[in-house]
């Protein structure tokens, strides 16, 4: 009786291809945040298509064109604080994996106060900038690339606040931190992304 409900287990044994994040040896949902990402990143590639068109095939005289400054040294300072971000995000996500509670709750907030901070400034900028959207070209383009990243540093934030606000309630454990590995992949997206837009507008 067991040798039959042996062979019969066996009759019912899987065949075939593992599923593609099994095969990969990808978490699915960690897959599903890279692949978000890789659409983030051709939604900003067509962003920076359009400031190139405006910057090269227009080639104006002048750029920024005249009586338009930027606060390059602010905005360096600001890039300086969220790149700082990626490190306390990454404490974060190594002190869960070794179990240690109190570094991942520093780290979270850490990261979260520098993500405000930065997005805080970024819309002080916009109020004493001088110039709106509507004025030319390069206005417009500037507050599209800007704001389009200040949006994703908004839902970066969104992400961190749940994971800090799930790590002191003692939601993550070293062999279940998606909920911290998963925004952090995003947050350091978006300081990625930021070191590209702050060295693309401000310095070249």
């Amino acid at each position: 009786m067991a040798a039959h409900a042996e062979a019969h287990d066996l009759g019912h044994e899987h065949h075939g291809p593992p599923a593609a994040n099994v095969s990969s040896g990808v978490d699915s949902r960690v897959l599903g945040m890279f692949l978000f990402i890789a659409s983030e990143v051709m939604l900003f590639g067509s962003f920076f298509t359009a400031y190139f068109f405006v910057r090269v095939v227009n080639n104006p005289p002048h750029w920024p064109p005249l009586g338009f400054h930027l606060p390059v040294f602010v905005a360096g300072v600001n890039t300086a604080i969220l790149v700082t971000s990626s490190f306390t995000m990454h404490w974060a996500l190594t002190s869960i994996k070794r179990g240690s509670r109190t570094g991942l709750k520093a780290g979270l907030v850490l990261t979260f106060l520098m993500g405000f901070t930065f997005l805080a400034t970024q819309i002080t900028e916009y109020a004493r900038i001088g110039f709106a959207p509507r004025d030319n070209a390069f206005t417009t383009i500037f507050f599209c690339l800007t704001g389009l990243h200040g949006a994703h540093v908004f839902v970066g934030l969104t992400l961190l606040l749940v994971a800090t606000i799930r790590a002191f309630r003692g939601h993550y454990s070293p062999e279940h931190h998606h909920g911290v590995e998963i925004p952090g992949i995003y947050w350091h997206f978006v300081d990625v992304m930021w070191i590209v837009v702050y060295t693309t507008v401000y310095i070249i």
